[in-house]
Order: C-alpha cells, then sequence, then structure tokens
C-alpha cells in the first residue's frame, strides 16, 4: 500500500505577486492578544492570498456555534471580511477539522485540501498540516484515523451544542496544561517527506504542526536538485511570549518570514 497520498493542486493567477502562510494560531477565547493580532493581520496584510495550514482554532466543535456574537462567530466574521478582499484558503488541522467546507464556503473562504500542491510562476510547492508525515507518534496516527472517519464525526455533531462546548473546555484546558509541561510534538518523518516531494514534483514543502519554526535540507531528487522543509510557526500572545510569525513567497520564489510587532 502507497504511503504516497493524492495531491490536491491549485494553479495559482499569474498576476499574484506574494502569498502568505500561516498555521498553529490555535485560537481561543481564553487568549484573546492572539485572536486581536490575527484580526489586524487579516486585515491588512498586503499579500495576494493567505494559506492557512490548519489548527487556526484551538478546538471547533462543529459549525453551529459560530453564533452571533459568539467567540466562533467573531472568527467567522473575520474571515468573511478578508475574504472580500483577497483569496483566503484553509486547511484543516488536527485541531479544527470538524470545520466544514459549506460554513466556509459561506465566508467566501476556500478549502484547501492535504495535502496540496501549490503552482506558481514555474515552481510547485507541496502544502501540509504536517501532522501526517508524524508517523512515528503511533497513538496519534490512530486517533487521527478515527477522529477523520464519517461515522465517528457525524456522532459527535449529533451531539447538543452545550455538551460539544463542555469538550471543547475541556480540549482547551488540557492543552494549556500539555504546554505548561513543555510538550514535544514528534518531527515528520524526513523520507517519507521526499518521497512525498518527488511525487509532486515539487521541491519545497510547507507545513506547520510541529511548532519549531525552521528550513531544513531533505537532500535531493533524482535529478540532483535540493529539496527542503519549510516549518510554520505557532502563535501564541501571552504576558512576555510573544509568537506571531507569517511565512511570505514571493513570485521570484524568495521566502521570508515576517514577525509581527507587538499590537
Amino acid at each position: 500500500m502507497s504511503t504516497v497520498p493524492r495531491f490536491g493542486v491549485l494553479n495559482a493567477p499569474k498576476d499574484w505577486r506574494t502569498v502568505d502562510f500561516i498555521s498553529d494560531l490555535h485560537l481561543m477565547p481564553e487568549e484573546p492578544a492572539t485572536h486581536a493580532a490575527w484580526q489586524r493581520y487579516m486585515a491588512s496584510t498586503p499579500a495576494d492570498a493567505v494559506f492557512i495550514l490548519g489548527d487556526l482554532f484551538e478546538a471547533w466543535i462543529g459549525d453551529d456555534a459560530a453564533l452571533p456574537g459568539s467567540f466562533e462567530g467573531d472568527c467567522a466574521e473575520v474571515l468573511r471580511q478578508a475574504a472580500a478582499r483577497l483569496p483566503v484558503y484553509l486547511m484543516h488541522g488536527n485541531r479544527d477539522f470538524l470545520v466544514g467546507e459549506p460554513f466556509l464556503a459561506a465566508h467566501g473562504v476556500q478549502f484547501l485540501a492535504d495535502p496540496t500542491v501549490l503552482a506558481w510562476a514555474g515552481a510547485r510547492y507541496l502544502l501540509t498540516h504536517g501532522d501526517l508525515l508524524c508517523t512515528q507518534d503511533v497513538a496519534y496516527q490512530r486517533f487521527r484515523q478515527q477522529v477523520r472517519s464519517p461515522d465517528w464525526q457525524r456522532a459527535v455533531l449529533a451531539r447538543p451544542l452545550f455538551e460539544r462546548q463542555v469538550m471543547a473546555q475541556q480540549m482547551r484546558a488540557q492543552s494549556v496544561a500539555a504546554q505548561a509541561g513543555g510538550v514535544v510534538y514528534a518531527d515528520i518523518d524526513a523520507p517519507l517527506a521526499r518521497e512525498w516531494l518527488m511525487a509532486a514534483r515539487a521541491h519545497t514543502l510547507i507545513h506547520g504542526h510541529i511548532h519549531r519554526p525552521g528550513d531544513h535540507a531533505l537532500g535531493h531528487d533524482a535529478a540532483g536538485l535540493p529539496l527542503q522543509q519549510v516549518v510554520l510557526s505557532d502563535w501564541h500572545i501571552a504576558g512576555q511570549d510573544h509568537r506571531a510569525q507569517v511565512l511570505r513567497l514571493s513570485a521570484d520564489h524568495q521566502l521570508e518570514r515576517i514577525n509581527l510587532g507587538p499590537m
């Protein structure tokens, strides 16, 4: 059985000059500063498109939670306003895989399959959240298979909203405790990442999930051309801790990490 998934393909418009990538913002009502930074960024980025590569939300318990005046409703409105002025793409992460495609479409946001090849300006970039490549985390991979099944998701979404809201609160509490304990996310499987890149005919892998931003060499393809892994930053603004980084890619294939200042 092949370990290489099917790749979606997005052919970018020729007039794009720059695009932004963000991931792992883990938005939640308990961290209003992170939400505010994201809201300002979405309203002001000069990029021609924004790609959100998973875990925009710490917990998404169903589209029916996005009620007017709720935290989820406020986030949906930020997405709607941004998508009215530039293309916004959203990929599921391991925290927000219950965000529905019809819900996104209703707010002008375009769903992005995981993984997807971005074909732009004569190059191909492989985009993924990153969790599928963390094959050493066997327990998580079993969990992922379970929660991504349509039957499991239908059963969860059939529960009353207040029960799912309690579930979300519990998930957030567990996440805060894990962060306080210095949780370390498993790294990706580099040989598998190379296999994906060569199958996708791409040379740059862009992903999040592991919360360790950096650029890493992944060897070479069959023609001897270099392969690289580009890891996105998570966002977290609380007290002295300030992480709010955007990865900007230009049409001349230059990558720039932009650290948003205090807002």
